[in-house]
């Protein structure tokens, strides 16, 4: 079965989307079959993997609201390599309408329970906010990634994600748990972005991942060439270190699968 991960924080400009699309197309060039869900009503997953949020024929919306099936709404052409559902402003809609629903927490989940099998891994992009489209991810989820800059202002954002995860395990979904800390936008010169990591790392121990997403141009260039990182600019320092994002998280559930 695939292992769903939401990619969340509810602080924006964190790298959130940068993340999900570069860690899907690393985990996709290692030949495993991954699937990126975009909530953000922004759709900047979507047009960050070369699909047009203003053309697709299906999107989140359709799956949540309208019951489609997961297999009829998936975009299978992306720049990443990945399977896609795609997010555009109807994505707003869809939370209002969502309000009406019966059992409406849980739509995502019920509705991947189809098409769960096929990936190895399902990343979903949540919105910089507790919402219900954010509520859903996490219902859906196994665990939560949480990218995160390196200052004060972030400590104290992840300190209500904390929070806010514990609130809906005890709710929706009692299984969630913390997938890992990326440190993104990473500059090893600034005294504050060093003190904060080791802040994390006396913290949080091995959930703070060894690799860090250092501030690249290519990394923010690539979204508006509809492309990640990895076939904008392969030898970027930003490429790279998801590269070895994918290999870190691909090892460390070979090492958990082999311990239990």
């Amino acid at each position: 079965m695939g292992k769903v991960i939401a990619i969340a924080n509810q602080k924006g400009g964190v790298g959130k989307t940068t993340t999900a699309v570069n860690l899907a197309a690393s985990m996709a060039a290692t030949r495993r079959k991954i699937l990126l869900i975009d909530l953000d009503p922004q759709g900047n997953a979507t047009m960050g993997s070369g699909v047009d949020k203003y053309q697709v024929e299906h999107s989140i919306y359709d799956l949540l609201v309208d019951n489609k099936p997961a297999d009829e709404v998936i975009v299978k052409e992306t720049t990443g390599k990945y399977h896609l559902i795609a997010a555009n402003s109807d994505v707003t809609a869809a939370e209002i309408k969502l309000m009406e629903v019966f059992a409406r927490e849980t739509r995502l989940r019920r509705a991947l329970e189809p098409v769960r099998d096929y990936y190895d891994y399902i990343f979903i992009d949540c919105p910089p906010s507790l919402n219900l489209l954010t509520v859903n991810a996490m219902a859906a989820a196994d665990s939560v990634l949480v990218p995160m800059q390196c200052e004060y202002y972030a400590l104290e954002g992840l300190t209500a994600l904390m929070d806010t995860i514990e609130q809906l395990r005890s709710v929706v979904n009692p299984d969630l748990k913390i997938e890992g800390l990326l440190r993104t936008m990473y500059d090893p010169r600034n005294r504050l972005a060093n003190d904060v990591s080791e802040q994390l790392k006396n913290h949080f121990g091995d959930k703070v991942y060894r690799t860090v997403i250092p501030r690249n141009v290519r990394l923010a260039e690539a979204p508006s060439f509809g492309s990640p990182a990895m076939y904008y600019d392969k030898s970027s320092t930003g490429s790279r270190a998801y590269l070895a994002l994918a290999g870190e998280v691909i090892r460390r559930d070979e090492t958990a699968s082999q311990a239990s």
